[in-house]
């Protein structure tokens, strides 16, 4: 038994609007233990939709449908399921009733288009819809095939889920099994590098394992099946212990941690602080920083030194040298670190120098060149060299550069 969701709306595939309704039901059926392979989304065409049925019900079991219930002439899901099934729709005056009152209740007055949202397949029941004017339905139209219907309104879709399917579905048997999963988080290595090191842990039946990759990050989702959290945690446990021992330091974290929540508990359970100066980042590296609640415990502030006048000014760059080496160099972005270090008092500063492009790029000194310097609080400077790439473009180099200072921090600090 298995789901499929059918999001409709041509604003869709327009990219008009992001298709946030097909994530949260796919995680929604993830707690229900429900099987889920195939997502649709079609336009506002009743044969794209009459076709996108036919192959929906060839291989799923629920069909679960968000879009097109509203009263304009483009929605046309209910009426094109119903024809699918050939059965009539018929007109529910306990749907007129609520959407009467409901526009009463703001002072207005029920169009007569309104009407056409209380058409709904003979033999269907209704799912309410406590919030909006659109109902959607819940319907066995044969034996095997259960249809949900849904408005496209992101809130309107969740509080109906919540309230009238999640039972409904458990009450068909559904829900006695919970898809538990962790998203284990890496910085520092490539995807293919990591599914090639936990080669053998790709094919596990349960948990299953694997790979992503988003702008410079790479993960590993464990998921396991079982009747409870409890017991799914159990059996992704040993597996989670033995891809964290594999990848060593390039795990950082799990679940909704990032490189900069990571970093700062590192900083505040060690009593350290932090300073950073940024050049091609402007900002940004704090930004991550401060995005933190309580990161004022151990982030002290920054400089964006994007000038080589603020470089000499603000963190003591040497003139001499910005003039013989250039601002994307090793000594620069130590000294930055160092500057910046001492000019706010931190345990340790960071700095990123570096060119984003897609311009000031030389033959010696390509777009993506970053150097990230390192002041610790014995004294020691380093300055680290990154080739991020050109095709990354300049808003990618600049964030995985940010993220790469953070991580060169924490592995520092686990070291000590």
């Amino acid at each position: 038994m298995s789901a499929e969701i059918i999001c409709v709306g041509t604003e869709l595939l327009l990219g008009d609007i992001l298709n946030s309704n097909s994530q949260f039901i796919a995680q929604e059926l993830a707690t229900l233990g429900i099987p889920h392979y195939y997502q649709t989304v079609v336009g506002d065409n009743t044969e794209r939709l009459l076709s996108a049925i036919e192959i929906a019900c060839s291989r799923s079991q629920i069909l679960i449908f968000t879009g097109g219930l509203g009263p304009t002439p483009d929605d046309l899901t209910c009426e094109t399921i119903a024809h699918y099934f050939g059965a009539p729709l018929i007109e529910r005056a306990d749907i007129i009733s609520d959407i009467t009152n409901k526009y009463a209740a703001r002072n207005r007055v029920m169009t007569p288009s309104n009407r056409k949202q209380a058409l709904i397949p003979t033999g269907a029941d209704i799912l309410p819809n406590p919030t909006g004017t659109a109902p959607g339905i819940i319907w066995q139209p044969k034996p095997g095939v259960h249809i949900l219907t849904f408005p496209g309104v992101p809130y309107e879709m969740q509080r109906m889920w919540r309230e009238t399917a999640v039972p409904y579905l458990k009450t068909q048997g559904w829900g006695k099994e919970i898809i538990y999963s962790r998203m284990l988080r890496f910085w520092g290595v490539a995807e293919s590098a990591l599914a090639e090191k936990v080669s053998s842990y790709l094919n596990l039946p349960n948990p299953t394992v694997a790979p992503y990759a988003s702008k410079g990050e790479v993960k590993l989702r464990v998921a396991a099946k079982a009747e409870s959290n409890a017991a799914a945690i159990e059996i992704i446990s040993p597996v989670e212990k033995q891809l964290r021992e594999i990848a060593g330091l390039d795990y950082y974290g799990a679940d909704d941690d990032t490189l900069a929540s990571v970093v700062g508990e590192l900083l505040r359970t060690r009593n350290d602080t932090v300073s950073v100066a940024e050049s091609c980042t402007g900002g940004m590296l704090g930004q991550m920083l401060t995005e933190m609640s309580g990161s004022s415990d151990y982030f002290w502030g920054g400089v964006i030194s994007y000038d080589n006048s603020a470089k000499i000014n603000l963190l003591g760059v040497k003139r001499e040298d910005l003039d013989k080496y250039g601002a994307v160099s090793p000594i620069v972005a130590e000294q930055m670190a160092v500057g910046v270090k001492n000019r706010l008092g931190t345990s340790w500063g960071i700095s990123i120098t570096g060119i984003a492009g897609p311009t000031g790029h030389t033959e010696t000194k390509p777009v993506g060149l970053v150097y990230i310097g390192l002041a610790a609080p014995n004294g020691e400077v380093q300055s680290f060299e990154n080739q991020f790439g050109a095709t990354r473009g300049r808003s990618l180099i600049r964030h995985v550069s940010a993220c790469t200072a953070l991580d060169l921090l924490r592995r520092k600090l686990l070291a000590q």
